[in-house]
């Protein structure tokens, strides 16, 4: 059965995502963090207030017991430290430390260049082009879920 448009777009899609992260990972490697871990990092510095550790799996798209053993290595890196929530003693707000900070503003340098150069020859109403059938293709799953 030959292949359809939707069926390229969707292994393109798919081939640009892992390369794209790969390509990440692979500049960051010499940073000493898993891709994992970095990405937990960013995740946990857009929060506007320390999320609970259920917040941050939710966010980074991960189950609790994988999630609690990044932290347990971020931890034991200084990097981020596990409070108590006074209203539910079983949840945990996830904090970053102060070390933390220099390493998330390279991760984003780096991570910016990257951006840069991948979007070199794309114009603004390509992008906004592809944001819209994304987005479209976005809205078609969560209707699913």
């Amino acid at each position: 059965m030959p292949l359809t448009d939707q069926h390229r777009f969707g292994m393109q899609l798919a081939h640009m995502s892992r390369g794209w992260r790969a390509e990440l990972d692979r500049r960051l490697a010499g940073m000493g963090l898993s891709q994992a871990r970095w990405l937990v990092l960013l995740h946990l510095a857009r929060f506007e207030e320390s999320p609970t550790q259920r917040e941050l799996a939710q966010s980074v798209g991960v189950e609790g017991p994988t999630l609690a053993r990044l932290l347990d290595s971020l931890e034991s890196q200084g990097l981020v430290k596990r409070l108590a929530v006074v209203e539910d003693r079983r949840a945990k707000k996830i904090v970053l430390c102060p070390p933390a900070r220099p390493l998330i503003e390279q991760i984003e340098t780096i991570a910016n260049a990257l951006r840069t150069e991948l979007f070199n020859g794309v114009d603004e109403e390509e992008l906004r082009i592809a944001m819209r059938v994304h987005g479209r293709i976005l809205a078609n799953l969560e209707k699913k879920s």
